[in-house]
């Protein structure tokens, strides 16, 4: 729970240095009410001289490293919400960069002797000065010996001292200012500001817990083995922990470098269509995608292969959801607008008050513009923008897993232009989405569901004896459990009582309430 007073100076503090960095004169000031419009002016007033000759996204940048590492993991995690921010300002939190110190190699190795329980000689050949520092952890290039012994280059991500502790206490605040948001900004509340703290909180306890980001690259690693040009560090987890990753070292080109790219002889827009698509594949085959698929974080080795690193924040999502992008994005490319409004309401994205046909409109007046337009003038990021506008005049909530999934794809779109100013995004996205078609919602497809349909009812049939016999030992007592009730003994009270374990008391009541059900259904199917 955060302390009332901590949490207005905090957000005192965030007004008054946003305010003197320019931010807040930078937004646009159109349509605001008169009290909020004085405030714009006067905070234009505040700003700096200096900020108000730099660029939104440099303003924006400069205010929350002043703020602290904390703010700049908001902006960064923001960035994944342009539902929020908008589009614009999302893209621009995107290239959002910590620039805060490293801290002494002297205290990482303490760390990692204290995590791994070894000391750092038994553990690496060598153990380098810093490469990376950011607001959670840093990096150092290293190398061991493998069993095999041979020498090898890894990376050593190592957790920020005290990181913890500050941001637990930062983020209480976020959580005050999201309250006083949603209570005095009406507006603000379909877009659910503490519901995107919490969030924020969880995704940063995952993110300082560098085991499960090897899960998450060791996962990804599996689904990726056969695919063609793309791949993550392998993991050392004999040498991984708690507050230490340990990864297979890249040596490649960072693909924000991209003059560097092309000097090393790489096909500029044959990479740019490997990312889109095997971004594509991960999010629908597979169902999990790396969700921070910035430049800095992709690397292209001499073969051609793009290397992911960095998977602290990845997403998910279920058959279903996986379906319906599917038919969403077929859809579109199609131009089926009325299956495209179909699939929203068949996921429950757009409530069932709102009209089908209606809302198939407004999709068609997003889609049409798109085609038969030059490549170089569509862009995901306009399109994501009035998605946004339509879908909150038909009342359609934020879902999460796939604002992530819409930001990610504009970013991965972004990278892809930068290395062919005419790619085109539908292009590369239909053989992949056609392919996902046909797999999945073809006769095949339809054919294996048939099969886990005919298998379960299988699974009901070979109990269906102990159901009916079942039903006649509830049928046979009727009469009594309708007149007197359902009556626990004192044997069976004192079974319960010795059971501690809350599983095994949710498991009696659910049987009571099914035996209940079934009376009743008998019942009526008896006497009518």
């Amino acid at each position: 729970m955060s302390n009332p007073i901590t949490g207005t100076i905090a957000l005192v503090r965030a007004v008054y240095i946003l305010a003197r960095e320019g931010v807040v004169s930078a937004l646009p000031a159109e349509g605001l009410p008169p009290m909020a419009s004085l405030a714009h002016r006067l905070a234009g007033l505040m700003a700096r001289r200096s900020a108000r000759r730099r660029a939104r996204s440099e303003r924006l940048s400069h205010a929350l490293n002043r703020l602290g590492p904390s703010y700049v993991k908001l902006g960064q995690f923001l960035a994944t919400r342009p539902d929020i921010v908008g589009t614009e300002i999302a893209l621009e939190l995107s290239q959002l960069q910590d620039k805060v110190p490293p801290f002494p190699r002297e205290q990482a190795i303490r760390d990692i002797e204290v995590t791994l329980g070894r000391r750092i000689d038994d553990l690496f050949v060598e153990f380098g000065e810093v490469v990376g520092a950011a607001s959670i952890a840093q990096v150092h290039k290293a190398r061991v010996l493998t069993r095999d012994g041979e020498l090898r280059d890894v990376a050593v991500k190592v957790i920020r001292p005290g990181v913890r502790v500050r941001f637990r206490r930062e983020l209480e605040a976020f959580a005050f200012i999201a309250r006083v948001l949603e209570t005095l900004v009406r507006s603000s509340r379909r877009l659910r500001p503490v519901a995107v703290v919490e969030t924020l909180a969880q995704s940063t306890r995952i993110e300082m817990d560098l085991r499960l980001e090897a899960a998450a690259s060791s996962e990804m690693s599996d689904n990726v083995a056969e695919d063609p040009f793309f791949r993550v560090p392998g993991i050392d987890w004999e040498r991984t922990g708690r507050d230490v990753l340990t990864m297979e070292w890249i040596d490649g080109i960072k693909m924000n470098d991209v003059a560097a790219v092309r000097a090393a002889g790489h096909d500029l827009p044959r990479l740019g269509v490997n990312l889109v698509q095997s971004f594509l594949r991960h999010s629908m085959r597979d169902g999990f995608f790396h969700a921070d698929m910035h430049p800095g974080n992709l690397f292209v080795v001499p073969d051609g292969t793009i290397v992911a690193v960095d998977l602290g924040i990845v997403g998910r999502l279920t058959a279903d959801s996986r379906r319906f992008l599917a038919e969403i994005l077929y859809g579109f490319i199609r131009r089926d607008y009325r299956r495209v409004a179909e699939v929203h309401f068949e996921a429950g994205y757009v409530p069932r008050t709102q009209d089908v046909l209606s809302f198939a409109q407004a999709l068609r007046a997003i889609g049409e513009p798109i085609h038969g337009q030059p490549a170089e003038t569509i862009s995901m990021a306009h399109l994501l923008t009035l998605l946004f506008e339509v879908t909150e005049l038909f009342d359609m909530q934020a879902r999460p897993e796939l604002v992530l999934l819409q930001k990610t794809m504009v970013v991965v779109e972004g990278v892809a232009r930068a290395y062919d100013p005419r790619f085109n995004m539908w292009e590369a996205a239909e053989p992949v989405v056609t392919d996902y078609i046909v797999s999945e919602l073809g006769p095949a497809a339809k054919l294996r569901d048939a099969k886990k349909g005919l298998e379960a009812i299988g699974r009901v049939i070979h109990r269906f004896p102990d159901f009916a016999a079942g039903l006649e030992v509830f049928a046979n007592n009727m009469p009594d459990l309708i007149e007197n009730g359902i009556h626990i003994n004192d044997d069976d009270l004192m079974e319960l009582a010795k059971e501690s374990r809350t599983a095994l008391i949710v498991s009696h009541v659910a049987q009571v309430a099914s035996a209940l059900a079934l009376v009743v259904i008998a019942w009526h199917l008896t006497f009518g």
